[in-house]
């Protein structure tokens, strides 16, 4: 029987994003031969309910080959419960996919991660495989392939990659100059260098940026589906670095994914298709001002 890789779920305080992430999960052919690992995170002050309600749900969780439930005592936050989560399970088993707890997946979704997991594991280039993907056309592009940016919206990654995380920003912003800021926002048309320069002042406290930025700076590369494997639900304005909007949503693809580049090096025309959505994703003036209208309303409806 195949050795699969763990599957570590970080939750906190929304009990319904909660159930469906596990739902379709569960779904995943070859969820039952894997384990599963819930990290919990410890309540803050006002949060104490719906973090019980989670904990409550996830104790009766099965259709996976083990389940261990990790209940945080105190809140990391997300960004420090990710990164001791995935340090663990790659220390213990030498990879881990990674879901957070606003993603539906495909019934295809593990197949994908443990057949890459193992088809890259000896390619130091490789460092991250990631099964969203924008809503690009995917006629255009083959099955599967590299770009140089990451996904925190369902990865995987293994022990030789995680080995390069560097969570110092100082460390990580002495490294780059011009020339490297602009390739790491894809050429300009996403401001990933916004939140290097945020998470500096104290204004996020992002583990993904400084996970990009670590791969990024040793050359390496990302795998992706040109359909997309997850969609995120968590644009309602419950997440905790993320707002109401609706242009990142994707129609999951329930297909598997036969197809996987040989050459490892970045794909130009996926690389030029995603620039370009990037460069244009928040769209007119009109569905700019639709986007803020939706977010005040979502700020005013968590006051109540």
């Amino acid at each position: 029987m195949q050795n699969f890789a763990p599957i570590a779920l970080f939750v906190y305080n929304r009990p319904e994003h909660t159930r469906r992430t596990l739902k379709f999960l569960q779904q995943n052919l070859l969820a039952d031969e894997s384990r599963l690992f819930i990290f919990s995170d410890g309540a803050k002050h006002g949060d104490e309910d719906a973090v019980a309600e989670v904990r409550t749900f996830i104790q009766n969780i099965d259709g996976f080959k083990s389940v261990d439930i990790i209940e945080r005592e105190t809140n990391l936050g997300l960004a420090n419960s990710i990164i001791d989560g995935v340090s663990r399970l790659c220390k213990k088993y030498g990879r881990v996919i990674v879901f957070e707890d606003d993603l539906i997946s495909s019934p295809y979704t593990l197949q994908y991660f443990n057949y890459a997991l193992r088809r890259y594991e000896n390619e130091k280039k490789v460092m991250h495989i990631g099964a969203y993907m924008y809503p690009v056309d995917a006629s255009e592009l083959p099955e599967t392939f590299f770009l140089r940016s990451v996904s925190s919206w369902g990865w995987a990654t293994w022990q030789r990659a995680w080995n390069n995380f560097e969570p110092n920003i100082d460390t990580l912003i002495q490294q780059f100059d011009s020339r490297l800021k602009y390739e790491f926002e894809m050429e300009g048309s996403m401001n990933y260098w916004k939140h290097v320069r945020h998470f500096k002042k104290g204004k996020n406290n992002s583990w993904a940026i400084r996970w990009y930025a670590s791969v990024f700076l040793k050359q390496g590369l990302s795998l992706y589906p040109s359909k997309s494997l997850i969609d995120n639900i968590g644009h309602d304005g419950s997440g905790v670095h993320s707002g109401v909007n609706d242009m990142y949503k994707v129609t999951v693809n329930r297909a598997p994914v036969n197809l996987f580049p040989d050459v490892i090096s970045e794909d130009a025309k996926a690389f030029s298709m995603v620039k370009y959505f990037l460069a244009h994703r928040k769209g007119n003036i009109f569905k700019r001002g639709i986007r803020y209208i939706n977010q005040l309303l979502s700020k005013i409806n968590q006051q109540k």
